[in-house]
């Protein structure tokens, strides 16, 4: 079945970020943990997709939307450029009170849900919370470590853990704590301009806190460090997203290659896959077992051993993404520059102001 994109080109962009089983135009290769050869190739690779058309930007959720999230009450919550939206009722609703210290509207970087239901977001300028219809924001003026926020996680204990620019803070619900990790390198190529930069946070099943940093992996094992850098097997330790799949593996994404961690040891399995996947920007998994990332200007699905790529544009032009997301009906999502898209049934739909939600 042919992919098809409703999306008009207006500029030319380089794609590389953030869909239940994997249908549509396929290159398809056997994938095996026992590969030798550390250039396996796809077999094949068919034609690319119509040329993309490009949304009409007035009627798009945003020109940028950098994060969503599906909360535990059935809403849906997106993160721009400008602020955050939330729907209601079939419409799109402007969450004002997400401010800056000085008032001005900022970027959401992060949106999660806390054990409480709360509903917390990182941007760029501190963080803030949903407690009912009223908005809480938090800075470094209340003890925050710094305001250049990139991600945070609620963990199973109710604390917040924040990852900025110039390192992670831990929110209790009332005090900041500021921890010191081990600093990384600076690499202007690759977006990162701070040593003490935290990417992604995770907390594992056994209660772990690990952070991706330009260090490599982090892992926090109460007051124990661990780290996994070049020296345990990464080609580069300017590291991204990591989960942990369903039968504890943990898949660990990077600037160079996506990496497998398992009892200790560290894989690269990119170089299984084909020499080509370099830089991986996102990853997750579905209920199934499926693992989509995406690299490049595709999205792909590993499934049952077997590696599909969905090519999303031609050439230099086609929405940017920012993150693959899998809602709680287990409809795939991505979102990012030219707004949001969603993957159904062998097609990959423009998600308006309007729906189709």
């Amino acid at each position: 079945m042919k992919l098809r994109i409703f999306i008009k080109i207006l500029t030319t962009i380089i794609l590389c970020s953030n869909l239940n089983s994997c249908n549509g135009q396929v290159n398809n290769a056997k994938i095996s943990k026992e590969v030798n050869s550390s250039d396996s190739e796809l077999s094949e690779r068919k034609e690319t997709p119509e040329p993309v058309i490009f949304p009409d930007f007035t009627n798009q959720i945003a020109e940028t939307v950098r994060v969503m999230f599906h909360d535990s009450k059935n809403n849906f919550w997106f993160g721009t450029h400008s602020g955050a939206l939330k729907l209601v009722n079939g419409s799109l609703v402007y969450i004002d009170g997400i401010r800056s210290e000085s008032g001005q509207r900022v970027a959401i970087r992060a949106i999660k849900e806390d054990i409480n239901g709360k509903i917390w977001f990182g941007h760029t300028d501190g963080i803030s919370y949903a407690e009912g219809e009223k908005i809480i924001n938090l800075y470094e003026s209340d003890g925050l470590v710094s305001n250049d926020v990139w991600h945070l996680t609620p963990d199973s204990k109710g604390n917040i853990w924040i990852g900025t620019i110039k390192g992670v803070s831990k929110f209790d619900g009332k005090n900041f704590t500021h921890f010191e990790l081990p600093e990384g390198e600076i690499d202007t190529t690759v977006g990162v301009s701070s040593t003490k930069m935290i990417h992604n946070i995770l907390e594992d099943s056994k209660g772990r806190i690990w952070f991706s940093t330009n260090a490599g992996i982090i892992i926090k094992d109460n007051n124990t460090l661990k780290v996994i850098s070049e020296k345990d097997g990464f080609k580069t330790n300017f590291v991204g997203k990591v989960i942990e799949t369903q039968k504890g593996v943990f898949m660990i994404c990077a600037s160079k290659g996506l990496y497998q961690y398992k009892d200790g040891s560290l894989t690269d399995v990119s170089s299984d896959l084909f020499k080509e996947l370099k830089g991986i920007g996102n990853i997750t998994e579905t209920s199934n077992g499926d693992l989509w990332f995406n690299c490049g200007r595709s999205i792909y699905c590993l499934s049952n051993n077997k590696l599909t790529e969905h090519r999303i544009s031609e050439g230099n032009y086609g929405p940017l993404a920012y993150q693959i997301y899998i809602d709680r009906y287990e409809r795939i999502w991505f979102v990012g520059w030219g707004g949001a898209f969603r993957f159904e049934k062998g097609e990959i739909l423009n998600i308006t102001k309007d729906g189709p939600w």
